[in-house]
C-alpha cells in the first residue's frame, strides 16, 4: 500500500521501481490487496497445464504396466496356455487405448483394409509421441485380432519398468535380423525411418527426417513381404515440442539425449490412412525402393 506522501513523481520522493509498478497494478485493477503472486499463476496456468498435459501418455503407459503385472499374477498355469497367455491383457489394454482415442482425439482409421492378414511392413511418420501408432494398435488388436511388432529406440528399453509391456506388445530393438526374422515368421512389423530425430525435430510441415536411412527396406526385400506406408493427420497438432530451439538439437545429436520439452496433448482431431501396399519386387535395391516409399508418405502428408 502507497502512503500518501509517496509518490511515484519525479518532483516527490523516489521510489523504488517495484513499488511503483505494484501501485499502477493496483490502480488498473482496482483491487487494493491482490495477491499478485496468485494473479501471475493464474495467468501462465494455461502455459503450465500445455506442458504437463503430455505426461499423461506416460501416466497410462505406467497404468498399463500395473494392469499386466496383475494380470500375470492372477495364475500360476503361464506354461499351459503360453501361446495365448497375454492376448486377454492385450484386449484389455486395447480396449482402454480405443476408448482413450475415441474420447479425447475422435480417432478413425482409413484404409485398415490394407493391412493384409499376413506379414508387412508398416512404415510410418513418428510424431512427438507415437500417440497414433498406439492408437492404431489398439484397432487393429480389438478389429483385426492381429498385433504389431515394432522397433523402437534404444533409449526405450532403458525406461523404469517398462520391459514386461515391452515383452507383451513385441517390441524390438531394430536389428536387421530379428526385423526380418519376425516378418518370415507372419508377423506384421512397423518401423518409424525418422525414428526420436523425426519425433523432436520435426515441424509442423510435418518433414520427413530419414536422412539417407534404407534399413527398412533391405529388410522388406529380404523378407520379401510388402511396405505398407501409414501417416496421421494432425498428430503434430496434438503434441508439439522445443526442437526449433538449436540448444537441445545440439544436446540430441553430440549426447543422444531425448531430453527435448514436450507440450501440449490437446484434443484435436485425429485420422490414420493406411496407404495401398507397395508390393516386393525382388528387382529393386534397397536404396530405389526407399526413394518408392519417400513419396507415398510425402503425398500423404
Amino acid at each position: 500500500m502507497v502512503h500518501q506522501n509517496e509518490s511515484c513523481s519525479a518532483e516527490q520522493v523516489p521510489m523504488s521501481f517495484l513499488t511503483c509498478l505494484l501501485y499502477a497494478l493496483e490502480g488498473w485493477t482496482v483491487v487494493e490487496h491482490l495477491n499478485y503472486v496468485a494473479y501471475l499463476l493464474w495467468l501462465f496456468s494455461p502455459l503450465l497445464v500445455a506442458f504437463i498435459l503430455p505426461g499423461l501418455v506416460i501416466i497410462i503407459l505406467y497404468v498399463n504396466i500395473i494392469i499386466l503385472h496383475i494380470y500375470k499374477r492372477r495364475t500360476d498355469l503361464k506354461e499351459a496356455y503360453f501361446n495365448d497367455f497375454w492376448d486377454g491383457a492385450r484386449q484389455v489394454l486395447a480396449t482402454i487405448w480405443h476408448g482413450h482415442a475415441r474420447i479425447w482425439n475422435g480417432y478413425e482409421v482409413y484404409g485398415l483394409e490394407n493391412i493384409p492378414d499376413g506379414p508387412a511392413l508398416l512404415v510410418f511418420y513418428h510424431g512427438a509421441t507415437p500417440i497414433d501408432f498406439f492408437y492404431l494398435t489398439a484397432t487393429v488388436i480389438i478389429k483385426k485380432k492381429r498385433i504389431f511388432h515394432v522397433v523402437a529406440d534404444h533409449f526405450v528399453f532403458s525406461l523404469p519398468g517398462f520391459k514386461l509391456l515391452l515383452d507383451v506388445f513385441d517390441v524390438l530393438h531394430g536389428s536387421q535380423e530379428e526385423c526380418v526374422k519376425a516378418l518370415k515368421n507372419g508377423h506384421l512389423l512397423a518401423i518409424a525411418p525418422g525414428g526420436v530425430r523425426e519425433a523432436l525435430f520435426s515441424n509442423e510441415n510435418y518433414t520427413l527426417l530419414w536422412g539417407n536411412r534404407k534399413g527398412f527396406a533391405r529388410v522388406a526385400i529380404d523378407a520379401k513381404v510388402p511396405i505398407i506406408p501409414m501417416f496421421t493427420q494432425n498428430v503434430r497438432e496434438g503434441i508439439r515440442t522445443l526442437g526449433g530451439l538449436r540448444l537441445f538439437r545440439m544436446i540430441y545429436e553430440y549426447f543422444r539425449l531425448p531430453i527435448v520439452p514436450l507440450y501440449g496433448n490437446f484434443p484435436v482431431k485425429l485420422r490414420t490412412y493406411i496407404g495401398d501396399p507397395i508390393p516386393y519386387d525382388p528387382n529393386v535395391t534397397p536404396a530405389e525402393l526407399a526413394e518408392k516409399v519417400r513419396p507415398k508418405m510425402q503425398s500423404s502428408l
